[in-house]
């Protein structure tokens, strides 16, 4: 193989994978994140409704029952880490070669907090998937966690409560802005005017991802209220 062959085929791997990454971060990482936090709105209409639509829970007279179909749960489980773990390491090796660049002050502010808020949002996932999946999985028969554990902890347990609205704050921006960014590198914002509209649509879609986030929130802290205070 030549060297401008080889250059080439360099070339085309150094573009590929940002592609890859940026592609699996939309879908299916950010379709599934916009639909979790769009669920859990139905905290607001209680224990069962917020079981049924975000853990496929039933509150029966004999207790809870699950009643997903768990191939389906293993399914989305596989189509949601997978690509989480790809963009992890893709987004790990950018923020490995992040460095002084020449973009206006605005721009580099979104450059840095792109990448704070990737670690943020790295341990808040892994502290959520923690508390919500493995350790329920391994006390509960239900295998997740309960919808009185997690609001109970949300209005009486203050630094629950401040992760929580912190991380939603770091997976919106992170989000939105990762929409603006995929848009540079699929050559969907080549021009100026093309960069504006992707920026008002970046903003707009972070304030809207911000609202139903905290909203889902704000009514677990609110039905929390109702039940005693966790021990820890």
């Amino acid at each position: 193989m030549s060297e401008a062959a080889v250059v080439e085929a360099r070339s085309e791997k150094l573009v590929l994978f940002p592609r890859l990454g940026s592609l699996l971060a939309i879908a299916p990482l950010g379709t599934w994140v916009v639909w979790h936090l769009w669920q859990n709105l139905y905290a607001w209409r209680g224990d069962g409704a917020w079981s049924e639509h975000v853990v496929s829970t039933s509150i029966t007279s004999e207790g809870r029952v699950y009643t997903g179909n768990p191939i389906a749960a293993t399914a989305v489980s596989v189509l949601v880490f997978a690509p989480l773990l790809v963009h992890l390491v893709w987004g790990m090796r950018r923020i490995s070669m992040a460095k002084p660049n020449g973009y206006k002050f605005f721009g580099n502010v979104k450059y840095v907090l792109q990448r704070l808020s990737a670690v943020g949002v790295l341990g808040f996932l892994a502290a959520h998937v923690y508390l919500a999946r493995i350790s329920p999985a391994l006390h509960q028969p239900t295998g997740h966690e309960s919808f009185e554990d997690l609001a109970a902890h949300m209005a009486h347990h203050p630094p629950t409560l401040v992760v929580y609205l912190l991380g939603v704050l770091g997976t919106a921006f992170h989000l939105a802005n990762g929409l603006y960014t995929a848009a540079f590198i699929h050559g969907l914002a080549a021009s100026p005017k093309a960069q504006r509209r992707m920026q008002a649509f970046s903003l707009a879609f972070f304030v809207l991802m911000l609202g139903v986030g905290w909203g889902a929130v704000a009514g677990l802290f609110q039905q929390g209220a109702a039940f005693v205070p966790p021990v820890d």
